[in-house]
C-alpha cells in the first residue's frame, strides 16, 4: 500500500519514528528554542519528500507509462544511500562557521534556490506530455540536497541539545518530517485539486485548485532562503564540552570508510545483508503499484492521500504495542510470523483494485461509505504487517550493532534495509506494462492489434476501435511476487534463525583486531 517514493518516501521516516517512540525521558527545560528549531528544520526536510510522493500521482493522471514511473522512482534513492557521503559531511567543515552549519546553510540555500528555479519550469515539464527525464533529474537533486541537510541536522542535534534532552532529537525528526510530508503531500494534493476545492472550499467552481505546483514550490523556496538566513545570523553553533566530545566522531574520512568495509566483512553482516536486500521482493507489487492502480481506476489522488490521515494514530500506536514483543533475545520471530500475512495481503490489494471501477463508477460524486470503510480496513491490516516487520528488524539492529563504531553500524544496516525495498519496487513498476496484455476491440482489420506500442494504439483508434486490457500486469506481478515471497520464506526462516542464534561476538569488529 505504501509507495516507495513515499518510500522516501519510504521506510526512512519509520526508522526515526521508531527511535522517537522509544524515548521515555521527557524534560525540555532549557532547550525549548533548540527543540523548536530542530522541529522546523526537519519540517523543511519533509517538503521535498512529500512532493516526491505527490508527483507520481499527478503524473499518473497525465497518462504516463509504468516504465516512466519506475524511472521517476529513482528520486527517492538519495535518502537510502546517503551513507555513501555522510562521512564527508562529518569530517569536512570550517571551524569558523561551525561543524554542522558548514553544510546546513549552503545546502538549504541551494534547496531554496533550486525550488524557485523549479517553480518557473515545472509546469512546462509536466505539461500534456511530461518530460520524465528532466523531472527525475531535478527531483533527484532536490532529494540529494534534502538528504545532505538531514545528515547535517542529525549531527547538529547531538551538540545543540543538552545531554539529558538528546533523545528528543529523534522525536523532532519524526514529528517534523511527518508534518512536512503531510503539508507537501496530503495538503498539497487536496488544495491543488480543482474538484476537491470546488466541492469543499468554494462557493463558485473553477477549473483549477487553490494552489499550483509552481506556486507551492516558489513559496517554500523563498521560505527556505529567508529562514536559512535567519538561522545563519541568529543561531550560533556551540562546540561540545570536553565530556561530550565522543558524540562528534573525531575520525578522518579514511577511517570512516574503513569502518564500513570492516563491518561488511563480517560473515554475520553478509548473511543479514542478503536477507535485507531480498526479503521485500514478495511485497514490491503491492507497495509500489497498488496506489497508482487505484488512481488509474478513477480514485482522485487527493482523496487517496486524505485516506491516510485516519491512519496516523494507528502508525503512532503500533510501534509501542509491537515493541513489547520484540524486546527479547529473538526479535525477528515477529518478522517471520508477519511475513506470510503480508504476502497474502497482496491478493487483497489485487481484489481492491479489481472492484474499484465497479463500486466507484464516478468518484467525482464522492466515494461510497462501504468502499471507504473497506479501504481503511485494508490499510490498517497492511500497516499492522508492515510495522510488525519494521519494529522487529529495528530491534534486531539495535541488539547486534557494535557500539564501538558509533552510529555507523546502525546506519549501514538501515541503508541495506532501505535499498532492499527500493530495487524490487523499481522493477515492479517497470514490468507492469510489459506484463499487461491488451487487445484492440471494435475496429476494422484489427484482430492482431495488441496495442503494444503507440503506433498500434493509434492504428486501433484510427480504425474505430478501442484498446481494452485483457490481463493487467499488476495481477500477474501480485501472483509472481507471492510465489517468490513464499519460496524466499522457506529459505529465509532458516537464515533468520541462524543469525539470531549467533552470539554478540559474531557481530563485533573488535574480534577482527585481536
Amino acid at each position: 500500500m505504501e509507495r516507495k517514493t513515499n518510500k522516501k518516501s519510504s521506510e526512512i521516516k519509520d526508522n526515526k519514528k521508531f527511535a522517537a517512540l522509544s524515548t521515555v525521558h521527557f524534560n525540555m527545560k532549557g532547550d525549548e528554542k533548540n527543540i523548536a528549531l530542530l522541529f522546523f528544520l526537519y519540517t523543511l526536510q519533509g517538503i521535498p519528500l512529500g512532493l516526491s510522493a505527490a508527483l507520481p500521482m499527478i503524473l499518473q493522471n497525465r497518462g504516463i507509462s509504468y516504465k516512466q514511473q519506475a524511472e521517476f522512482s529513482f528520486v527517492t534513492w538519495p535518502f537510502s544511500i546517503k551513507l555513501l557521503w555522510a562521512p564527508l559531511v562529518d569530517c569536512i567543515f570550517s571551524k569558523k562557521i561551525g561543524r554542522r552549519k558548514t553544510w546546513l546553510i549552503p545546502t538549504q540555500y541551494l534547496l531554496g534556490t533550486f525550488m524557485i528555479f523549479l517553480s518557473h519550469h515545472v509546469d512546462n515539464w509536466i505539461g500534456e506530455t511530461p518530460n520524465i527525464e528532466l523531472l527525475t533529474l531535478t527531483f533527484f537533486i532536490l532529494n540529494f540536497l534534502a538528504a545532505t541537510q538531514d545528515i547535517a541536522v542529525d549531527g547538529w542535534a547531538l551538540t545543540m541539545l543538552k545531554k539529558d534532552n538528546r533523545g528528543h532529537s529523534s522525536a523532532c525528526n519524526s514529528v517534523g518530517q511527518t508534518a512536512g510530508f503531510f503539508l507537501s503531500y496530503v495538503l498539497f494534493m487536496a488544495l491543488e485539486s480543482s474538484s476537491f476545492c470546488n466541492m469543499y472550499l468554494r462557493w463558485e467552481p473553477k477549473d483549477e485548485g487553490i494552489i499550483s505546483l509552481a506556486g507551492f514550490l516558489s513559496f517554500w523556496g523563498w521560505l527556505f532562503l529567508i529562514t536559512t538566513t535567519l538561522v545563519a545570523i541568529l543561531k550560533k553553533e556551540e562546540e561540545p564540552k570536553d565530556g561530550d566530545r565522543e558524540i562528534i566522531h573525531n575520525t578522518d574520512i579514511n577511517t570512516a570508510y574503513k569502518s564500513l568495509k570492516e563491518i561488511l566483512g563480517l560473515k554475520s553482516v553478509q548473511i543479514l545483508s542478503i536477507i535485507l536486500l531480498t526479503s521485500k521482493i514478495g511485497f514490491s507489487a503491492t507497495d509500489s503499484v497498488m496506489s497508482l492502480k487505484l488512481v488509474e481506476a478513477g480514485i482522485p489522488k487527493e482523496r487517496l492521500g486524505l485516506l491516510a490521515v485516519p491512519l496516523i494514530p494507528v502508525q503512532i500506536a503500533l510501534p509501542l504495542v509491537i515493541a513489547k514483543y520484540t524486546s527479547g533475545p529473538r526479535p525477528l520471530d515477529i518478522y517471520v510470523k508477519a511475513m506470510p500475512y503480508r504476502l497474502m495481503f497482496g491478493f487483497v490489494a489485487a481484489f481492491l483494485v479489481w472492484i474499484t471501477p465497479t463500486f466507484v463508477p464516478d468518484a467525482s460524486q464522492g466515494l461510497p461509505i462501504l468502499y471507504v470503510a473497506f479501504v481503511l480496513i485494508c490499510y490498517v491490516i497492511h500497516q499492522v504487517c508492515v510495522y510488525c516487520m519494521f519494529v522487529s528488524v529495528m530491534a534486531f539492529f539495535a541488539k547486534v550493532s557494535d557500539s564501538s563504531v558509533g552510529g555507523t553500524y546502525m546506519t549501514l544496516l538501515n541503508t541495506l534495509a532501505n535499498l532492499g525495498g527500493n530495487w524490487p519496487s523499481l522493477l515492479a513498476l517497470y514490468f507492469v506494462d510489459p506484463l499487461t496484455w491488451k487487445q484492440c476491440v471494435g475496429g476494422t482489420d484489427q484482430m492482431d492489434n495488441t496495442c503494444r506500442d503507440p503506433t498500434e494504439k493509434e492504428l486501433c483508434l484510427t480504425g474505430g476501435g478501442a484498446c481494452q486490457t485483457v490481463l493487467d500486469g499488476f495481477y500477474v506481478e501480485i501472483f509472481v511476487c507471492a510465489i517468490i515471497g513464499f519460496l524466499w520464506l522457506t529459505w529465509g526462516k532458516k537464515k533468520i534463525s541462524y543469525i539470531q542464534n549467533l552470539d554478540d561476538y559474531a557481530w563485533r569488529l573488535s574480534k577482527r583486531r585481536r
